[in-house]
């Protein structure tokens, strides 16, 4: 009997547990049902009329405050990963060979590594590559450097034509391109639909035979992004006095169809100051690399990994942060991948380690070609002598940049990566061997000496850069000339009319 009352306890306590396992499960589903019914209940009310031309950030926060918060968020600089992260990094001091690689470039001046979008304005205003409009001998340069930094491009291409736009001197729009990238450079004021605003990108869909207009919305999700992120170049001959923003696109994508684009055209964008070879500098081929790689070929758009969807009140919407995908794990790789997100974040380090290994083997090599060049050079070698050396020096270097310079190709295409590089390696191999020869014959046949290039500072002095002479320009122009350009902005902002509902 007292076996049979203990039976009939456990049994009831298997009926509660069951019962309210089940409440708590249909509890679960009457609030997931309440919130998909508060998502599709949900009426867009604008608070302000937004006009096609409307750069100011803040006034499309006011009809979209979750997307603007996130958007704010890209102030944030505390993220830092093994290689990126959002946080300022001076590349040239972590890395000096870079100030050899493009010695003659403004590159070898300032380069850093890049902070969120809202920090554009700031970034471009305050780098030594533009200089001090005012007394800079290398500058100043071209409207065109505005570009891919703010919203107010979109706006003034719009008031003044494409091609005004990209006449004249970067100093000269200084007071009207105020308001970093944003809402206006990715959608459209009216619908709120991701649309194209970049002439360049339509223009090489439309050289590669492409219609921009019949792209999906998972292909805008990537689009938007590729309006700056990719490799480009400044085409100064198409209109007198203007610098158009061209993607050397129309033969393809690949390191090797750009290259040439490149050379059907005998295009460089500098002579190189020590091995005189005409380089090619690669800018951010984000896209092309991205393209590439299992998630470009998979459909994964740029938004899904780097602006992931969050709920919140019942409603759905994307971050505008734009950040690394390893800032927020949960709702980026772990969407699709079950692993860890420790296992995820060693996954992507590896894959950085291998390419950024060979990356550095690459970049030894060409600093000896540029150095061994030079004395080849010194020695009396002639420019038929030369000139395949050159090219060598070119094409490798060329391949190193357009995996160096892009941010996360790494990991967006490893596999891609870690072949351009490979290649940049047998290319500037022969190179080396062929330049062996040459100074031999000019009774040469040491070692040429390797300088100490282990900080930025002895880089810069070796290729005859004077640093506190362009940053005591720059500085006093950012002390008196961009607090002028403020001022106008703010004053002419002033009058904008906003329409209230």
């Amino acid at each position: 009997m007292f076996e049979s009352k203990k039976s009939s306890n456990v049994k009831y306590w298997i009926i509660f547990v069951a019962t309210a396992v089940v409440v708590f499960v249909l509890g679960l589903l009457a609030a997931s049902i309440t919130q998909r019914k508060a998502e599709k209940e949900y009426v867009y009310k604008p608070i302000v009329q937004i006009n096609d031309n409307e750069s100011r950030n803040e006034i499309w926060g006011e009809n979209f405050p979750r997307e603007f918060q996130t958007w704010l968020e890209t102030l944030d600089t505390t993220f830092h990963t093994k290689y990126n992260g959002n946080g300022f990094k001076d590349a040239l001091e972590e890395d000096p060979r870079l100030v050899i690689l493009w010695a003659g470039y403004l590159f070898s001046r300032d380069y850093n590594k890049p902070r969120g979008h809202a920090w554009a304005i700031d970034d471009v205003r305050k780098t030594l590559r533009t200089g001090a409009p005012m007394s800079d001998t290398a500058g100043p340069q071209p409207t065109t450097c505005w570009t891919c930094k703010s919203t107010d491009v979109v706006r003034v291409m719009n008031e003044q034509g494409v091609e005004n736009y990209y006449k004249g001197k970067w100093a000269r729009l200084g007071a009207e391109i105020v308001n970093p990238i944003g809402c206006l450079n990715c959608h459209d004021a009216k619908t709120m639909n991701l649309t194209i605003k970049s002439p360049a990108l339509i223009e090489a869909y439309q050289a590669m035979g492409k219609d921009i207009k019949k792209a999906t919305l998972q292909d805008m999700r990537s689009l938007v992004c590729a309006q700056c992120h990719v490799e480009y170049y400044f085409d100064k001959k198409r209109v007198e006095g203007a610098s158009f923003v061209k993607f050397p696109w129309d033969k393809g994508l690949s390191v090797e169809k750009i290259e040439e684009y490149y050379d059907s055209y005998e295009f460089a964008d500098w002579t190189h100051a020590i091995s005189k070879a005409p380089m090619l500098k690669a800018q951010h081929p984000d896209y092309e690399l991205y393209m590439m790689g299992i998630h470009g070929q998979r459909n994964v758009a740029c938004a899904d990994c780097h602006m992931p969807y969050i709920s919140e009140g019942g409603q759905k919407f994307s971050s505008h942060q734009t950040v690394s995908p390893l800032k927020y794990i949960d709702k980026t790789c772990q969407v699709c991948h079950r692993e860890s997100e420790q296992t995820l974040v060693k996954n992507v380090y590896d894959r950085f380690d291998k390419v950024v290994e060979v990356r550095d083997k690459l970049e030894v090599l060409l600093v000896r070609a540029h150095f061994e060049a030079k004395k080849a050079w010194d020695l009396g070698a002639n420019e038929g002598e030369m000139k395949d050396i050159l090219q060598g020096i070119r094409k490798s270097q060329w391949r190193w940049d357009f995996v160096a310079a892009s941010h996360g190709g790494a990991f967006h295409a490893p596999i891609e990566g870690l072949r351009i590089l490979s290649n940049g390696i047998d290319i500037i191999t022969d190179t080396r061997i062929k330049l062996a020869r040459i100074l031999a014959k000019y009774g040469y046949n040491q070692e040429v000496p390797y300088p100490d290039i282990t900080k930025k500072e002895n880089a810069q002095k070796l290729i005859g850069l004077d640093m506190p002479k362009f940053r005591t320009e720059k500085n006093e122009f950012i002390e008196k000339i961009i607090p002028q350009w403020m001022k106008l902005a703010e004053e002419r902002q002033s009058k904008w009319k906003v329409i209230r509902y």
